[in-house]
């Protein structure tokens, strides 16, 4: 396992649209490993592999222990993540580990569903509310080469924070 540099939003590769993993082996297991111990180490509660360089559909996901949620502290591995089911939308404070010191509210859907293969290869079904659909959602954005200001309607939304606050740097 290794940490690994997090490209910022200047780097073209999180503007590229990633491609679809079929088939898993050894070193996309080390890739997991190395995302799930940079995104520990870097306090985020989400992290793609876009992020790291790896134009690949695959992402890691946990939200903090103490956040009142169904499935809080639960580490989520997806590759080929898809929305399939989404609610209501909402306006939560987010930011970004490609962004540090950088937050706006951003339109995200209250509870979503989303499917994909966990790291077994297993398909799941995966049921987010609050902060754990909010990282779904940008972790999948992604995979897209969407950034959180993209969901902005002007750039002047952003804030600048001296530390952001947990748990918004998804």
């Amino acid at each position: 396992m290794a940490v690994r540099e997090i490209l910022s939003v200047e780097h073209p590769m999180l503007r590229r649209k990633c491609t679809k993993i079929h088939h898993l082996d050894a070193g996309l297991q080390r890739l997991v490993d190395d995302l799930i111990e940079t995104m520990h180490h870097a306090n985020g509660v989400g992290l793609a592999a876009p992020q790291v360089g790896v134009p690949v559909r695959l992402f890691v996901v946990q939200t903090p222990d103490d956040v009142d949620e169904p499935h809080a502290g639960e580490l989520f591995v997806l590759y080929n993540p898809e929305i399939i089911k989404k609610s209501d939308l909402y306006y939560p404070e987010e930011g970004c580990l490609s962004m540090p010191g950088w937050v706006a509210n951003v339109p995200r859907y209250r509870h979503v569903v989303i499917k994909g293969r966990n790291r077994q290869g297993r398909e799941v079904r995966i049921k987010g509310e609050g902060l754990l659909a909010q990282a779904l959602q940008h972790e999948n954005d992604h995979l897209d080469g969407i950034l959180f200001f993209d969901h902005l309607e002007s750039m002047d939304q952003l804030r600048r924070v001296e530390k952001a606050a947990e748990p918004v740097e998804v």
